[in-house]
């Protein structure tokens, strides 16, 4: 056989590299075949047959939908949002997460058919019994940081490989209309615009018009509206539904209008549905029944009859059901905690669409609770539920939903700086209404008109009022009486035209409402011609008054360049000032912008605290109020599981309140030292979120050994974090004590001094112990001088020593008598 010549050499060299390369090309990341979709499913056939790994989850777990045009479009558009080469690092970034996408859908696969989803392992779980199952044991109790696990869940599996979600299309902040939305509106008649079209305050979100709203996951009323049904299933899957499936599809539906009522709700009626529907094993009904089981929402609470719904549900393949058993894994209800198997159903349910998996596993991501912090997976999981809670807003902006803490409602209980109005105080609104009061009128039609401060939402009422104060000539009734009309309701018809008149003669006042409304008629072409110049001009004068919703539309403007000159810096300002007051949709904006850098550094923490914020305005923050009704009607274990579900989601509200209820008491749930660990662990989670009376219970629970051991030096830094980041004066005296006491800090009068004064001066309240702080200090700093200089009078000075007859706490307790002797004084000389 003869040599290769030099020649046959570089031939077979050319020759590998060309088969290397096309076994490069067709072989994608960690074996996964990458085919291209022609339609052919012989090959993948084949593929299973041979045990070759699949790229597809479970039919039951949820596709991700498939893209169509528009959402091609939209991701093809994403340049104008980002800056230089942003855009390709965004790209590269996405590129990397459906990689990873792709391997926690063949180990989850893995899982899925090992592990039987809605089975608990029988080694790991033990069956419950009639009281509450103790907690896992790998609870700490010197560490208030480590969470409830039982095993240390890292995103990676067996060999490494990371486990990310996948990333979707960023979303465009888009002017309220797109390019191709204006020419649309050019080519319609204008009498069209005048009748049919309301006018909408969320349209700045560009989410596709051809989206299918039967894909899973869509939200409803309290946990996400499920707008798709069986019976869509069932016409997918090619076969005619049965008389028994059309009635109890026939009931849902009926049970579900009743439920998503835009207005007027009726719960009761929609259970009762429920229920019916669920007998006749409809699976969305069921759904409905197992959390109103596990709440003791309109049902009696029976969180054995939730658990049995919930694994018959998971088992095939409700991503709301996995949610369900997701929270009873990671708070220990029914089940022992684990925060493994926790994590494993959140997965699956964000995989099926569902928007509250989703949200947990962003705050799991965002705080580092049973994965490594990752805040670009945080930020990936968040941006999809805002941008469905984005797509809900509409110009009213919906219910108001107050954020209550009951320890500070303990507080301020009494006065009238409540969050909650006072019967009293509403019904001295209505008689000062009554008698013509303008002022009073407009109070009442806007609580009645968006709810708040306990008053439901009542249109007829509203509009009652505000059209009294609007005949006395109120700017403001004015406006909201255009508002009303341009969005229509069961008491009011929608007309544009009515809607362009009342807000004609709000601006004509000046008034900052009618200002808003002729600027987004005008930008919209809605009863009139469209006219951007002066939609900006409108904009402009009711922004100089503080308008939230005229400072968002003129960043929407300048973000686009819609009638003027495009500008990011601009648009970051006026989304700021915005977002400052509290609207939802500057929240989100600026958190698209900061997600993406666009007019500012990108900022992934920024943008996954904004994009958080406007997370926890969806529709189920209603189930705050909810927890909050139960609480002060005396159900405290129901409130109190609510407001663990809530918690769960990254509620910081919902995390003081369950640690509130067990710190005070009044729930017998669990075990007494168990309801000092969770407390405290409450307590941990709403204080990294910034709760300054949350950091001074951590505190408090370390100094006195409350669900884990006597610990000064931790005490003594969650007092001084108190102190230094929140400026809180409890913490600061606390701080003095131990300063005085050397407990955990340098025994230090001079600090102890220097702290007391700080108290002092931060809070009013502090005045009186500071003061009796102070005598006591300079009394026994005057003892142990006098000593020093006459030791031989030490020992009748011991004899002096309050310590040896009361203990340490002695000045706690000469605190106390003096506190109780001023009390009487002061009532004697009332009584005179």
């Amino acid at each position: 056989m003869n040599l290769p010549t030099q020649s046959h050499r570089l031939f077979l060299l050319i020759l590998l590299l060309a088969c290397v390369k096309a076994n490069v090309n067709t072989h994608g990341p960690a074996g996964v075949i990458n085919e291209p979709d022609t339609g052919n499913t012989e090959k993948k056939d084949s593929l299973k047959d041979k045990g070759q790994p699949q790229s597809q989850i479970p039919s039951q777990l949820g596709q991700p939908p498939l893209e169509n045009d528009a959402q091609k479009q939209a991701k093809n558009l994403r340049k104008d949002f980002t800056v230089g080469n942003d855009y390709n690092q965004e790209e590269q970034h996405n590129h990397d997460h459906q990689q990873d996408f792709q391997k926690i859908k063949d180990i989850h696969e893995h899982v899925y058919s090992e592990l039987p989803l809605g089975q608990a392992d029988q080694d790991t779980v033990n069956v419950p019994n009639k009281g509450a199952p103790p907690l896992s044991t790998d609870i700490p109790a010197d560490n208030s940081h480590r969470e409830l696990d039982d095993v240390d869940v890292s995103e990676t599996n067996m060999a490494g490989e990371s486990l990310s979600p996948p990333t979707d299309h960023i979303p465009l902040i888009n002017s309220p209309l797109s390019s191709e939305g204006q020419q649309q509106q050019q080519q319609q008649p204008q009498e069209q615009h005048q009748k049919s079209q309301p006018l909408s305050g969320a349209s700045i979100i560009d989410i596709p018009p051809d989206q299918d709203k039967n894909d899973v996951g869509e939200i409803s009323a309290d946990l996400g509206e499920d707008e798709s049904s069986s019976l869509d299933e069932n016409l997918n899957e090619g076969r005619e539904l049965t008389g028994e499936e059309l009635e109890a599809e026939r009931v849902f539906q009926a049970g579900e209008k009743l439920m998503n009522a835009t207005y007027y709700k009726e719960y009761k009626e929609a259970y009762l549905n429920f229920l019916r529907a669920s007998e006749l094993n409809h699976k969305k009904a069921k759904e409905y029944l197992a959390f109103g089981y596990l709440f003791g929402d309109y049902l009696p609470q029976n969180v054995s009859k939730a658990t049995e719904l919930f694994n018959q549900l998971a088992s095939v393949g409700s991503p709301k059901a996995q949610m369900g058993l997701a929270f009873m894994y990671s708070a220990g209800l029914y089940y022992n905690s684990s925060q493994a198997k926790a994590l494993i159903y959140l997965t699956f349910g964000a995989l099926g669409g569902e928007p509250l998996a989703q949200m947990a596993l962003g705050y799991r991501y965002y705080a580092g609770i049973g994965v490594d912090s990752k805040c670009e997976t945080a930020l990936t999981y968040y941006r999809k539920v805002a941008t469905k809670v984005a797509d809900m807003v509409t110009l009213s902006g919906g219910p108001v939903v107050q954020r209550i803490r009951l320890q500070e409602e303990t507080e301020v209980q009494g006065s009238n700086n409540g969050p909650l109005l006072d019967d009293d105080l509403l019904q001295y609104y209505h008689f000062l209404a009554d008698k013509g009061d303008q002022q009073a009128q407009v109070v009442l039609g806007t609580l009645y008109y968006q709810g708040g401060k306990g008053v439901q939402i009542n249109h007829e009422q509203a509009y009652h009022y505000f059209s009294t104060a609007a005949e006395s000539g109120s700017g403001h009734a004015l406006g909201y009486l255009g508002k009303m009309h341009s969005e229509g309701s069961p008491v009011v018809t929608q007309s544009n035209h009515t809607a362009f008149e009342y807000f004609k003669k709000s601006a004509d006042k000046s008034n900052h409402i009618g200002q808003t409304g002729l600027g987004m008629m005008y930008l919209n072409g809605l009863g009139v011609e469209k006219d951007t110049n002066k939609a900006f001009r409108y904009f402009s004068l009711a922004s100089d008054q503080g308008s939230v919703d005229a400072q968002l539309q003129l960043g929407i403007m300048y973000f686009a360049g819609n009638g003027v000159r495009k500008d990011y810096k601009l648009a970051v300002k006026y989304f700021t000032m915005s977002s400052q007051n509290g609207h939802v949709l500057a929240f989100y904006n600026l958190a698209q912008m900061h997600a993406t850098g666009t007019g500012v550094l990108r900022n992934c923490h920024t943008a996954v605290e904004l994009f958080k914020n406007v997370a926890e305005r969806g529709r189920w923050s209603e189930m705050l109020m909810d927890a909050h009704r139960m609480y002060h009607e005396g159900s405290v274990d129901t409130a109190l599981v609510k407001y663990m579900f809530l918690a769960e989601l990254g509620y910081e509200v919902a995390q003081s309140n369950v640690a509130y209820i067990l710190d005070t008491g009044v729930s017998y749930k669990f075990t007494s030292y168990e309801t000092q660990q969770r407390a405290l662990l409450q307590y941990s989670r709403a204080a990294s979120q910034g709760s300054t009376h949350a950091r001074l219970k951590m505190g408090d629970y370390h100094y006195y050994g409350l669900g884990t051991d006597v610990d000064y030096e931790s005490a003594a830094t969650h007092y001084r974090m108190a102190s230094e980041q929140q400026h809180n004066a409890q913490a600061m005296f606390n701080l003095g004590y131990m300063h005085e006491k050397g407990l955990g800090l340098k025994q230090d009068v001079h600090l102890a001094k220097r702290f007391y004064d700080m108290a002092a001066e931060t809070s009013l309240d502090a005045h009186v112990p500071v003061t009796l702080a102070l005598l006591k200090l300079g009394f026994l700093y005057g003892m142990d001088v006098f000593n020093k200089e006459f030791e031989g009078a030490s020992g009748l000075f011991g004899l002096m020593d309050p310590v040896a007859y009361l203990g340490p706490e002695w000045d706690l307790y000469l605190a106390s008598v003096l506190a109780i002797l001023f009390g009487i004084l002061f009532f004697l000389r009332r009584m005179r």
